[in-house]
């Protein structure tokens, strides 16, 4: 049965389900949960990926500030000049003293110190009574000699004559011919003992063996002179020949190659501030002194005027020849080891110590003669901890020539 006034409820439309309800309600959860999941993931990302860009960063900034970073220099070939200064020892060309070769005692002397001789000049007078007594006797000794030789030719030629008529033995000839012989002999003895004791004699007089200057008088009149083998002699006079003068300098090991004979010097001296004395280098000893590893060299220098003096503290200058290839770097690059001399150069951004042998000292710059090329980039106060393999990084290189 109908009923009027009423609609009948259509069941294809449903009523929808209140807001708030379960089903919703999950969804709603589920999304904020994904949304939340996504948060924390991108939250821990962004953690891990900071700490690790900031590990690297401070890994960067390690590596970085140990790196060295060093200003270089390059060396600068050849040496500023080709003259080396060395200290030299200024002696006489010919020096030596002059002893007595007889014994008695001193007579007169002629000449005293400072004396300028001529080869041959008397210089001193020596009394020689035992000498001109031993003289005589030798000399008297002779004539009985002679004497008796004089007798023996006779009685040799006698005999002789007489053995030819069988008139004396044959052993009376032979004897007397021996005699003769034997007398000949003695005779010579005594003429050679005579000759020994005038040449003794003849020692009386000190003559001057070459032209110089008297440098020292060691004797007075009446001085005891003794030329006996059995003590010292005792010195008379000293004679040095000053007209030209030796001077002796040790050259350094790394410049005896080029100290040829021929080789032009000069020399100087404080006393003569303004003036320098030409020589030449003379001759070398061929051969390194082991102990100061250098070479002696003599330079001669003409000291006709006669104002140089030997003995004197000179100063060498020698022009040496370019046959020893070096450069220059600045005192400030060496390193002291306990291995020897070291400079550090930067190979492929590594610092590397290489052993080095310096010629001559400029004060701010040292000569270095084996072991670098103008081509090397050598590193300006070095540390004392740097070791080779080291890595460095440049500033820009400067030249030994720029100076500030």
């Amino acid at each position: 049965m109908t009923l009027k006034g009423h609609d009948t409820p259509d069941p294809s439309h449903e009523a929808a389900p209140p807001p708030g309800s379960p089903p919703r309600r999950m969804r709603l959860g589920l999304i904020l949960l994904i949304l939340a999941v996504l948060a924390l993931a991108f939250g821990v990302y962004g953690g891990i990926h900071g700490r690790v860009a900031a590990e690297a960063t401070l890994a960067r900034a390690t590596r970085a500030a140990a790196v060295l970073t060093v200003n270089v220099v390059h060396p600068e070939p050849g040496a500023p000049d080709e003259e080396i200064v060395l200290p030299g020892d200024m002696r006489a060309f010919t020096d030596t003293p002059i002893y007595a070769r007889t014994s008695g005692y001193l007579r007169h002397w002629f000449f005293d110190i400072g004396a300028h001789v001529k080869k041959g000049d008397l210089l001193a007078v020596i009394a020689t009574p035992e000498v001109d007594d031993q003289l005589r006797q030798a000399r008297a000794d002779l004539s009985a000699a002679q004497a008796d030789l004089a007798l023996a030719k006779i009685t040799a030629a006698r005999n002789e004559a007489l053995f030819k008529t069988r008139s004396v033995s044959t052993q009376d000839r032979d004897n007397a011919v021996g005699a003769y012989a034997a007398g000949r002999a003695v005779v010579a003895s005594k003429q050679a003992d005579v000759a020994r004791l005038e040449r003794l004699q003849s020692y009386e007089k000190v003559y001057a063996p070459f032209d110089g200057v008297i440098t020292a008088r060691n004797t007075d009149i009446g001085a005891l002179i003794d030329a006996g083998a059995s003590a010292p002699g005792r010195e008379l006079f000293h004679l040095s020949a000053i007209s030209k003068l030796r001077v002796f300098v040790a050259i350094p090991e790394a410049y005896s190659r080029a100290a040829h004979p021929g080789t032009s010097a000069s020399v100087t001296l404080d006393e003569f501030p303004d003036r320098s004395f030409p020589g030449v280098l003379v001759r070398t000893a061929n051969a390194i002194d082991p102990s100061s590893r250098t070479l002696l060299a003599e330079v001669d220098v003409d000291n006709a005027d006669g104002r140089l003096l030997p003995g004197a503290y000179a100063f060498v200058h020698l022009k040496l020849k370019r046959t020893i290839r070096s450069v220059t770097v600045p005192s400030n690059t060496l390193i002291f080891r306990k291995e020897g001399l070291r400079v550090a150069i930067v190979r492929n951004g590594v610092a590397d110590l290489v052993p080095i042998a310096i010629g001559r000292d400029y004060g701010s710059r040292v000569e270095v003669v084996s072991g670098l090329k103008a081509s090397d980039q050598v590193i300006l106060d070095p540390s004392d901890s740097l070791i080779s393999g080291a890595a460095v990084q440049l500033n820009a290189p400067r030249f030994v020539g720029a100076r500030q």
